[in-house]
């Protein structure tokens, strides 16, 4: 090979090895790891910013970088950080956690070297969320969303100025919907807050933090780093199997028993998400022309679901999380006097006149009609299953998601 060809070998070998020597680990040579395979070519030694960089290791300079980087992040800085950033509570586990399993491929897909997952929690206004004004519980959703998106990435960047590699998934959406109808979340928020002992999985499937009851959403972050403290799980459920969600849900996606239809949660609820889409813009290409599709679809939902594309899309009821009256800093009124809880809260979502969202002949259509006969219902295809052969989704695990 010819000088040139040596060279770029050269820098293709220590490319491979990162900064922190074979096995990269994002800088970890600065944490006192090998620092490279060999010297680096001379083209690339002479540039000012590699100068600049190898001079920041020399003995004179007192390896500052080394010093900001510890092998183990404090997690009482991790926890002021985080609260700081607008985090209202946080908790790390690391990735080999019993139970955390399932996330490992994913998370190590995402960024390799992670060693600990750290949940982020935010708290929502609860009356907002218990509103039978749907729009304004969306808002709250969709805000605190950004919000929870917002403190993770300002604390990824105190984690990369301390020297560490990180990055924080989103809390909500965008997600990899080219795996739809697969797994698109790049790590499960809700199984990472119950190993972080942030809560408990109720029966509507939601996490209960023990303060904040299910008025919460979450985030992960995912770090190559181990951190000096970690969360346990909670030994008590915080659900107090008042079954109100039960008698909230207008499809019959929860049971008493605690058993949980998936898909009729998912054909109303995200009605404006993904599968709900699919279906919209199937009736749109089956419709004859311009009348044909009016009679199939009415203004009031198409008008819906241009809301949800220009301003992000919107849950069709979540009510199973509006009537929860579960954590410390929300019990007393439910505590105080159940009937009137249930007359504020409860009853003004069941008595709501709004379309039901179901498939026909199923157990949700069966339940809305004799539950909720002042409710129209609305037949629907197959919520976005996909119809093409060898297409498996994950939408039975959903319930795991953020």
């Amino acid at each position: 090979m010819d000088k040139r060809g040596e060279q770029n070998d050269g820098n293709e070998r220590d490319e491979q090895d990162g900064p922190g020597g074979r096995g990269g680990r994002g800088g970890r040579g600065g944490r006192g790891g090998r620092r490279g395979s060999g010297p680096l070519p001379a083209r690339l030694s002479a540039h000012p910013s590699v100068r600049a960089v190898l001079a920041r290791r020399s003995p004179d300079a007192g390896d500052d970088a080394a010093k900001r980087r510890p092998e183990v992040i404090d997690a009482g800085w991790l926890r002021e950080v985080a609260l700081r950033a607008g985090a209202d509570d946080v908790a790390a586990v690391p990735l080999d956690r019993p139970g955390l399993e399932s996330e490992r491929p994913h998370v190590e897909r995402a960024l390799p070297g992670t060693r600990s997952l750290v949940c982020l929690v935010v708290r929502m206004n609860r009356d907002n969320v218990r509103s039978p004004e749907r729009s304004v519980a969306n808002q709250e959703f969709h805000q605190s969303g950004e919000l929870l998106n917002a403190a993770a990435r300002r604390i990824v960047r105190a984690l990369q100025d301390a020297g560490h590699r990180a990055i924080n998934p989103s809390a909500t959406f965008p997600m990899e919907m080219d795996r739809y109808p697969g797994r698109i979340w790049v790590v499960a928020h809700k199984t990472v807050a119950v190993a972080a002992g942030l809560g408990a999985i109720g029966l509507h499937r939601n996490v209960i933090h023990p303060r904040f009851g299910n008025f919460v959403l979450l985030a992960t972050l995912l770090v190559d780093a181990e951190v000096s403290e970690h969360g346990e799980p909670i030994d008590y459920n915080p659900c107090v199997e008042c079954k109100l969600c039960v008698a909230a849900c207008p499809v019959g996606a929860i049971a008493k028993d605690g058993a949980f239809d998936h898909l009729a949660c998912f054909t109303h609820n995200y009605r404006e998400f993904m599968g709900g889409f699919t279906d919209w813009a199937e009736t749109i290409a089956d419709s004859a022309d311009g009348a044909d599709f009016r009679a199939r679809v009415s203004d009031a939902e198409n008008s819906s679901m241009w809301q949800s594309l220009s301003f992000r899309a919107n849950y069709k009821a979540a009510y199973c999380m509006a009537v929860c009256p579960a954590g410390e800093d929300v019990l007393e009124p439910y505590l105080t006097d159940r009937q009137e809880f249930m007359a504020q809260v409860l009853r003004p979502l069941q008595d709501k006149v709004e379309p039901l969202y179901v498939t026909a002949g199923s157990p949700a259509a069966a339940y809305a009609r004799r539950r909720f006969p002042h409710k129209e219902l609305r037949l629907v295809g197959d919520a976005g299953r996909s119809r093409r052969p060898g297409d498996h989704g994950d939408q039975d695990t959903w319930h795991l998601r953020g």
